[in-house]
């Protein structure tokens, strides 16, 4: 089967997302068969680091790639010259050698694989990633008072609709997702019973569309059995990490979604009953707000332990720690989030304190006794927290391991996806 499918991501394969979330996919895709040519947007920093690694890591797949520079400024204007230079792109390549399936990452590039169905009858995926239109109102990065980004927000909720309909297949990286996009096709009219009728054909065929995919984890590269004391001792020098010492960690970026505040808060709770817990931030962000929380908090500097740490040094950097933590901010559009990071520490075998109302998050937690899951951001809930501590630490690594590599296996994540590409090229 010679088809040929073209992926589009506004992300950068140089990107640590690229790199950790879509190149291992596109690889796998490549490696079952599948002919796969990959548009994606790369920022100039991370691109003139990485250009080389990720063309070899292409070329060794048999991977055809086309980046295209990212444009940051001025806001919108900068989006649309993007969109504008994808669709010339794409329609250049087309010419050449037509393709016979769109996968697109996110809504934006769904937007020119939408025109080209409509154009060309081309079939597209719509791998959603979340809902993007209420992520930006959620994030407070589109204020719904300026009428600019009204109209905006107005038509991607438009376009979301059409994506859907008109999509041959829909990714969905939770089932909390799949749930809430089932539950839109509900028309608005109350009936004489005083309930809402379900729009049936409609929301049975975009069901039968949709496969949930969470986002994968490489569980070789993050496998606790594979780092050695050595490792672990080197580590420790380099990065001035005390032996005597525990730590409770942190991994990724603390922007837009991760609650930073009420994590230290956290720390600050169990850090009264264990004074030699430390908190250990693996993340390239600055952590200047957070410090000041910490002085605020009555605590020391010291005791934030701040890695801007290589990919490769973060599974050993994991398991140092004796438990992890992330909250994100429990709002609707997070019920199609699939945090990467859940993956990653639950293949070290890390125990992990999260918060509900993020996708599907918290069911896994329970699900695989995987660690413990608050139900608020109150110091009650904290308190429950650090009264459960010991037998958080002594929850089993290899079966916290178990729950990540069948739940986030990206083995399963390739079969799904190479199902659906033969799926559509074989109609």
């Amino acid at each position: 089967m010679n088809k040929r499918v073209l992926y589009l991501s506004y992300d950068g394969l140089t990107d640590p997302l690229g790199q950790s979330q879509i190149l291992p996919y596109l690889e796998g895709l490549s490696d079952k068969g599948h002919h796969i040519t990959i548009i994606s947007f790369e920022k100039s920093k991370p691109f003139s680091k990485l250009e080389k690694t990720i063309e070899r890591r292409c070329a060794k797949h048999n991977l055809i790639w086309k980046p295209v520079g990212y444009t940051k400024n001025p806001p919108v204007l900068s989006t649309l010259k993007d969109l504008q230079r994808l669709e010339v792109e794409v329609n250049k390549l087309h010419a050449d050698v037509p393709f016979d399936l769109i996968h697109c990452r996110s809504y934006l590039t769904a937007l020119v694989a939408l025109k080209l169905k409509r154009e060309k009858g081309i079939p597209f995926i719509f791998d959603m990633r979340g809902f993007y239109a209420d992520e930006r109102v959620d994030g407070k990065i589109w204020n719904l008072s300026n009428p600019v980004y009204k109209i905006i927000y107005d038509y991607f909720k438009v376009k979301e609709r059409d994506f859907l309909d008109q999509a041959s297949a829909i990714v969905s990286l939770t089932h909390e997702g799949k749930q809430e996009i089932e539950n839109w096709y509900v028309a608005k009219e109350l009936y004489g019973g005083g309930e809402y009728m379900y729009n049936y054909d409609r929301a049975l065929k975009v069901q039968d569309k949709i496969t949930v995919i969470p986002c994968a984890c490489d569980t070789t590269h993050f496998d606790y059995r594979r780092i050695t004391n050595n490792k672990k001792l080197w580590l420790r020098a380099v990065y001035g990490i005390d032996p005597t010492l525990e730590y409770l960690g942190y991994v990724g970026s603390l922007g837009t979604w991760y609650m930073a505040n009420e994590m230290l808060d956290l720390y600050k709770v169990l850090l009264n009953q264990n004074p030699d817990l430390r908190f250990l931030i693996l993340s390239h962000d600055d952590l200047e707000t957070l410090r000041q929380r910490a002085t605020a908090l009555e605590i020391p500097q010291s005791y934030l332990v701040h890695v801007a740490a290589e990919r490769k040094d973060v599974p050993a950097l994991m398991s140092l720690m004796v438990a992890s933590v992330f909250f994100i901010l429990p709002v609707d559009s997070k019920k199609a989030s699939s945090p990467t990071k859940q993956g990653e520490l639950m293949a070290m075998g890390v125990p992990i304190i999260c918060n509900d109302g993020v996708g599907d998050t918290g069911d896994i937690i329970r699900r695989y006794k995987a660690g413990h899951v608050v139900n608020g951001f109150t110091e009650s809930d904290y308190v429950e927290v650090a009264e459960n501590w010991g037998h958080i630490c002594e929850l089993k690594p290899d079966l916290i391991r178990y729950g990540g590599t069948e739940y986030f296996s990206l083995k399963k994540g390739i079969k799904a996806y190479s199902k659906i590409y033969s799926t559509i090229l074989l109609e």
